[in-house]
């Protein structure tokens, strides 16, 4: 269902330091109260999730999960996009070859997918839209929050799990009050919901505990890995059809999107370095003659 993918474990407040004055790993959250001013200034956030949420789940549905990955491939592609559109930044001709390559793996592994969907690739081309635009929103409100990526998360996931209930009604009502006869009543559907939750809530920690452990190309080359093992799980587990063309497609983009990180990675050093000297001459102390 479109509620289970709301990570509603981040409404966790902080708990106290542990003893011996080790700070305990909870103390990284901040204590969870809602402001309704800053609720609706997130508001726009909160839709974009939404809809990222919703097209993701949509074209996970009808989509086999070994073309999934193909068929939200173009993120990185409107990430630049709407950079470009938007704030007026231009790419370099390495960056827009890596765009032609994930483009190139995505058309054929359109073409290789045998149980093709044209509404659950449209689905995933949108969510890879709703995605990009989620990064240059959170950009824009993290300031609302003192830059508390912890209590944008809060403030976003308590928007978007009001925001869900309209789409729930309107998608699966009937699927939820069909429910309520028999799978809402058994242990088993809780048990797994649950287990999906405490899943959402560890993928959000790993990911930002992997990123300040490492580096964000680091967390990008495990996610290539992961995106390329869970293909191959897709195939072995579920059974899905391959084509040389479908796994063509799949490592296309792959490439694609792994080339673009090291590209990216490599022109913000540049660009660190060029600023080096300028910073270095900003903040060294002036003598007095």
């Amino acid at each position: 269902p479109l509620y289970s993918s709301v990570n509603t474990s981040d409404l966790e407040a902080s708990k106290s330091p542990a003893p011996l004055g080790k700070p305990s790993f909870f103390a990284q959250f901040p204590k969870a109260s809602y402001s309704c001013a800053t609720g609706r200034r997130i508001f726009p956030l909160s839709l974009v999730f939404v809809g990222m949420i919703t097209f993701n789940n949509v074209c996970l549905k009808l989509v086999e999960v070994s073309f999934y990955n193909v068929a939200r491939s173009l993120t990185i592609v409107f990430n630049v996009f709407f950079t470009w559109a938007l704030l007026g930044m231009t790419s370099s001709c390495k960056t827009i070859m890596c765009l032609m390559i994930v483009i190139f793996g995505f058309l054929i592994g359109s073409w290789g997918e045998i149980n093709f969907s044209v509404m659950g690739t449209c689905a995933g081309v949108l969510s890879s839209l709703f995605v990009s635009l989620n990064s240059i929103f959170t950009k824009r409100v993290l300031p609302v929050v003192d830059d508390n990526h912890w209590s944008l998360t809060f403030y976003n996931n308590c928007n978007a799990c009001v925001l869900f209930i309209p789409i729930m009604v309107f998608f699966e009502g009937d699927i939820i009050m069909a429910g309520l006869q028999a799978q809402l009543k058994t242990t088993e559907f809780w048990i797994m919901m649950t287990v999906a939750g405490f899943f959402g809530f560890s993928i959000g920690i790993v990911t930002v505990l992997q990123i300040k452990a490492t580096s964000p190309l680091s967390h990008n080359i495990s996610g290539t890995a992961k995106a390329a093992v869970q293909s191959m799980l897709a195939f072995y587990i579920w059974q899905n059809d391959a084509t040389l063309l479908g796994i063509a497609g799949i490592f296309t983009v792959l490439g694609g999107s792994l080339f673009y990180t090291f590209v990216k990675m490599s022109e913000n050093s540049k660009l660190q370095q060029a600023h080096a000297p300028l910073q270095q001459e900003m903040t060294a102390p002036k003598t007095v003659s």
